[in-house]
């Protein structure tokens, strides 16, 4: 915008009083003026045509006196502002309502020619040179016996018209100038309702694009210019918690790999240098092998959690039995269960109990529940997998009797790398990316995981999964 818009309408509205007062000047006037000159000489026209029809007839017929029609004529002219004369056919002016005409001498209108006004109303001009200005001349004929005695000839000074013309012209000139300002209360709602929140977004959005995400964006408004600033502001923030997240994801990764290939770099440099006798490779050899594995297990997690969080992620859904994929999962942990004398207790609705999933994807949820409950149960206690049915959906629980998740840590756990407190001493070999790699897989199923868990009791993850038809078919 560059400040330039605001400008740019202030130039429109300036154009649009210039022009306007041009229009109103130019155009308006001579409308104003024409239809002063129409009007007038229509006027003009019936009060001559009137005359024509009474004095005149009166005054050809000797039915009354030059004198007499002069004071009657003087009297309308007085009234009206316009010259009465009355002409014959010749041209010579018997009856003047300006001056009494002397019976001796003879006043002619030079080269006077009733014809030349036929077909109009009135004309405007000098009158054959009978006057110094225009004035505005209406002719209307007195018939007499049958034929054209004479004219009554009306004259109308044309600056007596064009002050009227003017008066009117000084009304348009206040209604603009009105309008102009009324139309600056449109200036003044653009200023404050689109163009300073206009200019604060702009400014906030410099700042985004210089990278300063936490710039903040005010703008008090219920309207559309109000959305979009709410939802830059929540653009900006959704982009500056990525950045806190990606910070934050680099460094716990730069700290799960760099800790277990230090602890590589060390036993292998201490069996080089002799530290550590031949005698005793075999064991630190057993112990670089598990730091491989840890570190393979954290890459394939990373690479598990990247594909999961793609846009658009496809899943192979199909219905299968949850219960037998209960079974399967709980068969894995047989042997670490059987050390540690945990019991893996199942509680499955019916016999087989179908769900519409990723049968892959579910299984590895699984496992990942069923690993984190077997790795913090306490020795000899139970880990208890149970499956219900509600509705359209079928819930799974996996419930432990361990250490249990602090309640101010049960919001976070489903995040990249994290780990209580209370786990980081049992939990030597974990990622800290199970939970949430169970998490993208229910996302991406649009199914929920919910956790409660009581500290130093234990915990019980719960999550749906959509119900099969199957199991219609197997009640029938």
């Amino acid at each position: 915008m560059r400040r330039t818009l605001y400008l740019k309408f202030i130039l429109a509205y300036i154009l649009f009083g210039i022009f306007g007062f041009i229009v109103v000047a130019t155009f308006v006037s001579n409308m104003y003026l024409d239809r002063c000159e129409s009007t007038k000489a229509d006027t003009l026209y019936k009060e001559a045509t009137a005359i024509a029809n009474s004095y005149g007839q009166d005054l050809y017929n000797s039915e009354t006196s030059i004198d007499s029609v002069y004071r009657q004529l003087a009297a309308l002219s007085s009234y009206n502002g316009a010259q009465i004369w009355i002409l014959n056919p010749s041209g010579r002016v018997v009856v003047k309502s300006s001056e009494e005409i002397d019976t001796g001498s003879e006043v002619v209108v030079q080269g006077f020619n009733p014809m030349e006004m036929a077909g109009k109303l009135y004309t405007v001009g000098t009158f054959y040179g009978s006057f110094d200005e225009d004035v505005l001349t209406v002719l209307a004929p007195i018939a007499s016996s049958y034929r054209t005695s004479g004219y009554v000839v009306m004259h109308l000074p044309m600056s007596v018209i064009q002050d009227e013309a003017n008066q009117l012209l000084n009304i348009a000139y206040i209604e603009l100038a009105i309008i102009l300002l009324l139309s600056l209360i449109i200036l003044i709602f653009f200023t404050e309702i689109v163009y300073i929140p206009l200019r604060k977004i702009t400014q906030a959005t410099e700042q985004y694009a210089a990278g300063n995400m936490r710039y903040p964006l005010s703008v008090e408004s219920e309207d559309e210019m109000g959305y979009l600033a709410a939802s830059l502001n929540y653009m900006a923030s959704e982009i500056a918690n990525q950045e806190d997240d990606q910070k934050k994801f680099i460094a716990n990764v730069s700290h799960d790999f760099r800790s277990p290939l230090t602890s590589i770099r060390g036993f292998l440099e201490a069996m080089l240098d002799g530290t550590i006798p031949p005698k005793m490779h075999e064991k630190y050899l057993q112990v670089v092998l598990n730091e491989t594995e840890r570190l393979t297990k954290l890459t394939n997690g990373l690479l598990t959690l990247n594909s999961l969080g793609t846009k658009g992620i496809l899943l192979n859904r199909t219905d299968f039995d949850i219960n037998e994929l209960i079974r399967g999962v709980a068969a894995t942990f047989e042997q670490t269960c059987r050390k540690r004398q945990i019991t893996i207790e199942l509680v499955l609705t019916g016999s087989q109990l179908y769900v519409n999933a990723d049968a892959d994807r579910i299984q590895q949820v699984l496992y990942n529940l069923v690993d984190n409950a077997v790795k913090f149960s306490k020795d000899g206690s139970s880990v208890r997998i149970e499956t219900t049915e509600r509705g359209s959906k079928i819930y799974v629980s996996v419930k432990d009797s361990g250490i249990g998740i602090p309640k101010k840590d049960q919001k976070q756990i489903f995040e990249r790398f994290y780990k209580t407190d209370l786990s980081r001493g049992k939990d030597k070999k974990g990622t800290g990316l199970g939970l949430s790699i169970v998490k993208e897989i229910l996302k991406a199923h649009d199914e929920n995981i919910n956790v409660v868990s009581t500290e130093g009791v234990g915990s019980e993850f719960i999550f749906t999964l959509k119900r099969s038809a199957l199991n219609d078919e197997i009640e029938d």
